[in-house]
């Protein structure tokens, strides 16, 4: 099966995640918070990829409520473990349109995350899955799957937008 890839929507695409990932590496909470659509799902699995996220545990599975309140959460000042806010950068690769309705876009990319705190330097590997949806304002996150490559071990404390 092939699907012919519209040029103009990938460069889209790229320039949305690109966009969203200096957002989360600068710690710009309330213009992250924007990118999602009202019943967006905001998931990161543990202990595997595919796990029914209403059956079994997750490191995140928030609704869009609940990605509001991370956001407060954020501004509290509470967040011990990022008090100094962890330095990030990340690298997004291997972006690959799945699907495209004219409505919803299906895309799958990877992220490499380095993060700098006080405990220390941590690589962070990610798989990532999204549906963005085409709204007046450009593309919103609908959903957003973000499997850590080894979810399957113990982890430092994700105390940061990944």
């Amino acid at each position: 099966m092939s699907m012919q890839i519209d040029l103009n929507v990938l460069a889209e695409v790229q320039q949305f995640l690109y966009r969203e990932a200096r957002l989360q590496d600068s710690h710009a909470y309330d213009e992250w918070e924007a990118l999602w659509t009202d019943d967006a799902i905001y998931w990161i699995p543990a202990n595997g990829a595919d796990i029914d996220p209403e059956e079994q545990m997750s490191i995140i599975y928030d609704n869009r409520s609940r990605i509001g309140l991370r956001i407060k959460q954020f501004h509290t000042g509470q967040r011990h473990t990022q008090m100094p806010q962890s330095a990030l950068g990340r690298v997004v690769s291997n972006i690959e349109i799945l699907s495209d309705d004219g409505h919803e876009i299906k895309v799958a990319s990877n992220a490499l995350i380095y993060e700098s705190n006080l405990r220390g330097e941590t690589v962070w590997a990610t798989r990532n899955e999204f549906v963005l949806r085409r709204s007046d304002d450009g593309l919103r996150m609908a959903r957003k799957k973000v499997v850590l490559v080894n979810n399957d071990k113990p982890i430092y404390t994700l105390s940061f937008l990944v």
